[in-house]
C-alpha cells in the first residue's frame, strides 16, 4: 500500500499460492478482488507511453453498460499527448498515488494524490508523469447523453481534501459522501464521488435502484450486501453493480471505509422500439 490509498503494484503471486479467491461474477454484481490484480492482466492503449492498466469495467450487454473504469499506471516519463480517441466521451480523473501532469487546452494542472479531475466529451487534454516515481489513477469513462437545450459541463480540477463530505441525514456523520457536482446540475450525467463510513457506520436497508455502479475501495474493510450475498471486501477490491442490484453495507473497522463510487443520473429512461 503506498500512500493514503491502496493501489495495485502487479507481479505475480507464487506458483505455491492457492487459486481459491473472493473473485466471483453473477448476473447481478461482481466482485474484483485486489490479488487478481496482477502483471498478466495488465492492458496498453494506443498513444500512451511507460503506461499500462487494469481494466475494471467495461460495457457489458445485459449487465452494466454505461461506463468504463480503469485503474491506471504511469511510469516516470510516461503518458499521452492523444489520451482520449473518443470525441463522445467524458471522464473523470481521480489519483490515488503518485503526481501527474494533467494540461486542459493549454492551461497546466498538477494533481497529486487526492487529485480529481471532471473532463467533458470534446475536450483536448494531456497527461504526463514528470516526477520520479510510478503515478496511479482511476480513469472513468462514459458516452455523454445531450439533451438539447441543456449545456455540456465545463472542467474542472480539484482534490477531494478541498472537498467538504455531506453526511447523510440522522448518522451523526457516520455515513458522509463527497460530492464533486451538485447532483441537482443536470448538466451531468455521471456522478463520482467518494463514500465514507466511520466504523460501525452503514447504509442500513437494501438500496435498489436503476443507477448501475462501480466501487473502488479507497481505504479500509467493510461487509457489503450485493443481491442476497454478504460479502467481506477491503481496501483495493473493486465491486460491479447491475441496476437495480439490491445493496447495503457496514464499516468493519478499525479505521474508516471509504470508496470511490460511480453511478448515472439524471437522463430519461432510453425506451425501445420495435424495429430500431
Amino acid at each position: 500500500m503506498n500512500g493514503r490509498y491502496y493501489t495495485p503494484e502487479g507481479g505475480l503471486p507464487p506458483q505455491t499460492g492457492l487459486t481459491t479467491d473472493r473473485a466471483v461474477f453473477t448476473d447481478a454484481y461482481a466482485v474484483i478482488p485486489r490479488g487478481t490484480m496482477t502483471d498478466i492482466v495488465t492492458s496498453y492503449l494506443p498513444f500512451w507511453e511507460g503506461t499500462r492498466l487494469w481494466v475494471l469495467a467495461r460495457p457489458l450487454s445485459g449487465f452494466a453498460e454505461t461506463f468504463s473504469q480503469y485503474l491506471v499506471e504511469v511510469a516516470p516519463g510516461g503518458g499521452s499527448d492523444r489520451p482520449e480517441l473518443d470525441a463522445g466521451a467524458e471522464a473523470v480523473l481521480f489519483v490515488v498515488g503518485g503526481e501527474l501532469a494533467l494540461t486542459i487546452e493549454g492551461r497546466e494542472h498538477v494533481l497529486g494524490e487526492g487529485g480529481y479531475a471532471f473532463l467533458p466529451p470534446g475536450l483536448v487534454w494531456t497527461l504526463r508523469n514528470r516526477g520520479a516515481d510510478p503515478a496511479r489513477f482511476h480513469w472513468i469513462r462514459k458516452a455523454y447523453e445531450r439533451v438539447d437545450g441543456v449545456e455540456t459541463p465545463q472542467s474542472f480540477v480539484t482534490n477531494e481534501r478541498d472537498v467538504e463530505p455531506v453526511a447523510m441525514p440522522g448518522t451523526d456523520g457516520a455515513w458522509a459522501t463527497t460530492r464533486f457536482v451538485d447532483p441537482a446540475d443536470v448538466r451531468h450525467d455521471m456522478h463520482v464521488n467518494i463514500v465514507t463510513f466511520e466504523p460501525g457506520g452503514s447504509i442500513p436497508f437494501p438500496e435498489t435502484h436503476v443507477m448501475e455502479h462501480g466501487l473502488y475501495v479507497l481505504e479500509g474493510k467493510g461487509v457489503y450486501l450485493l443481491n442476497k450475498d454478504w460479502i467481506e471486501v477491503r481496501e483495493g477490491d473493486f465491486m460491479w453493480l447491475r441496476a437495480f442490484c439490491p445493496q447495503a453495507c457496514y464499516a468493519g473497522g478499525p479505521g474508516r471505509f471509504r470508496y470511490l463510487l460511480y453511478k448515472d443520473v439524471n437522463r430519461h429512461a432510453t425506451l425501445w422500439r420495435p424495429g430500431l
